[in-house]
């Protein structure tokens, strides 16, 4: 590696003046671009290029499922677990030892900056789960030494260790039974990296790199990048499945210039993933696009910071649930495409329970534990309120408006903070954050453990800091127990005791929307929010 890969990869692309897809006879570089791959219209620059670093982003959501592939995967058809880099597994009676036999032609990809000289093996899966867990580990402190998905699910206490058997087997041993080890071994940030790349950036001292210049066994390749303009990806020639039908993909990340629902709209990119609430009308009437709408495994909600002295209260964590008129919510936000929640849990979560009694508008009720609490003469809070659209929340700054309207109809002055970027580094002195939350895979527990688990508290996932020890003695218990229907009673509870608590406010289920020009087929439906590109193509 003499040359400064990262330069290479912001200046080489079609010229200079592709660095932002905006200006420079943009519909010329479009056309260009299309003639063997599409534009995919994105939000956000990646923080890294490695899933296990990221929660819920572009990276993860987006980027990752087009470079690396996972040990296991849920099937877009049945939502089953099915093998993907590993051929087959089993699990011992203890439910403590899972045996993975892994394939034997997969390649990793061939990049500027990595030649491989053997094939995947059982050392690339000891290799990526081993610096997640081992702090002795060379990798485990680059970039931080903070895993933020699994430090929500407490991988490190779930996981013992992960041996390689022999080049084509692999052993990953528990310290107890988790039903949700497997579910969560199919996730992106589950993502397999190369263990020989990794050998070989040590011994330049390069480690850093390795999250910065991916090297995974996925359908696409990284070839450019430019930070907030760019993404380009090429096909694999070497990919062990079947090759994907696209040459190239382009996401445009550019924060400068038009908005991205214009660029759909001049066929300046052909798909556009989240579009804003207030955008779908002018969609649905374009006769060139097609609005796409799949029920997605999420959830919009208040977090309430309980740390706060007046959120400490549950009187007044009850009354702002009550306040809310999520019917109308549901009505000027979602368009008929959301439903109201009355748990975290969507439904079509097989642990499901709709409570209407604790989850419902009723203002009176409201103000009355507001006087009850000591504040008959009001309350002031702040909320902290992310501006980018998801498909769990397609208009953020909409949502918190009529919140702030329910609100004050109790006696709740609420100051609304706007943040155009994603990230929680600027929610610390909030007292409420709007946010929510796309599943990773369809166990309960991937909602219940990362959100409100004692040891997801001080992470950017459990950001209402709530911890509460009878709550996690009953899903650790369901995360152990084999028969569903003992877990489906202990998720009721768990349930149950969120609505005494009211740690977080659920709002609405919404669904995951996607506007693509017609010329393109191929997208894969999934409820977990993640895409893959690989069977995209144009019709002809």
């Amino acid at each position: 590696m003499q040359t400064d890969i990262w330069k290479k990869l912001k200046l080489g692309f079609l010229g200079a003046c592709f660095l932002a897809l905006t200006g420079c006879g943009e519909v010329n570089v479009s056309n260009q671009i299309k003639q063997d791959g599409f534009i995919f219209c994105g939000q956000g620059t990646p923080s890294s290029f490695n899933p296990q670093l990221v929660n819920n982003d572009l990276a993860a959501d987006t980027v990752a499922p087009q470079i690396f592939n996972t040990l296991i995967h849920f099937s877009n058809l049945n939502s089953k677990l099915e093998p993907m880099l590993a051929s087959s597994w089993s699990v011992d009676k203890t439910g403590t030892r899972y045996q993975f036999n892994l394939r034997k032609d997969v390649s990793f990809q061939t990049t500027s900056w990595f030649t491989p000289t053997r094939l995947f093996n059982a050392q690339d899966v000891v290799f990526t789960f081993k610096r997640v867990i081992d702090s002795h580990h060379p990798f485990h402190y680059v970039g931080g030494g903070h895993y933020p998905w699994f430090d929500a699910i407490g991988f490190k206490n779930i996981l013992k260790d992960v041996i390689a058997i022999d080049e084509h087997t692999v052993v990953f041993e528990l310290n107890k039974p988790d039903n949700t080890f497997l579910s969560n071994l199919s996730t992106t940030y589950a993502s397999i990296h190369s263990a020989e790349y990794a050998n070989n950036l040590m011994k330049i001292d390069q480690k850093q790199r390795l999250d910065r210049y991916p090297v995974g066994t996925g359908p696409f390749y990284l070839d450019q990048f430019s930070v907030n303009d760019f993404i380009r990806l090429r096909r694999n020639p070497d990919f062990w499945g079947s090759p994907a039908k696209m040459k190239q993909v382009v996401l445009d990340i550019t924060s400068r210039g038009t908005g991205t629902l214009a660029k759909l709209l001049r066929n300046e990119c052909d798909v556009l993933f989240s579009p804003r609430s207030s955008q779908i009308p002018t969609i649905q009437a374009h006769p060139d696009l097609e609005l796409q709408a799949y029920p997605s495994m999420n959830v919009a909600f208040v977090a309430l910071r309980t740390l706060n002295p007046a959120l400490h209260d549950s009187r007044v964590r009850k009354a702002l649930n009550l306040a809310i008129n999520r019917d109308s919510i549901i009505d000027s936000v979602y368009y008929g495409y959301g439903v109201p929640a009355y748990s975290i849990l969507p439904p079509e979560s097989w642990a499901y329970e709709k409570n209407s009694s604790q989850v419902r508008y009723d203002r009176n009720y409201a103000r009355a534990l507001i006087r009850d609490a000591g504040y008959a003469n009001g309350l002031e809070l702040s909320m902290w309120v992310s501006l980018e659209p998801t498909a769990y929340n397609p208009s953020p700054r909409k949502v918190a408006e009529l919140l702030q309207s329910n609100f004050a109809d109790i006696g709740v002055k609420l100051k609304i903070f706007l943040d155009e970027r994603s990230t929680f580094q600027s929610i610390a002195d909030a007292d409420l954050i709007l946010s929510g939350w796309s599943a990773d895979t369809s166990d309960p527990d991937n909602f219940f453990r990362p959100l409100l688990s004692c040891n997801a508290d001080h992470t950017t996932v459990n950001i209402a800091s709530w911890c509460n020890a009878d709550f996690d003695s009953i899903i650790d218990l369901a995360k152990e127990t084999k028969q569903r229907r003992y877990r489906l009673n202990l998720y009721h509870q768990a349930q149950n005791l969120l609505d005494e608590e009211v740690p977080i406010i659920p709002i609405a289920h919404g669904m995951q929307f996607r506007a693509k020009h017609k010329t393109l087929k191929g997208f894969n439906e999934n409820p977990f929010n993640t895409l893959s590109f690989e069977n995209v193509e144009r019709r002809k």
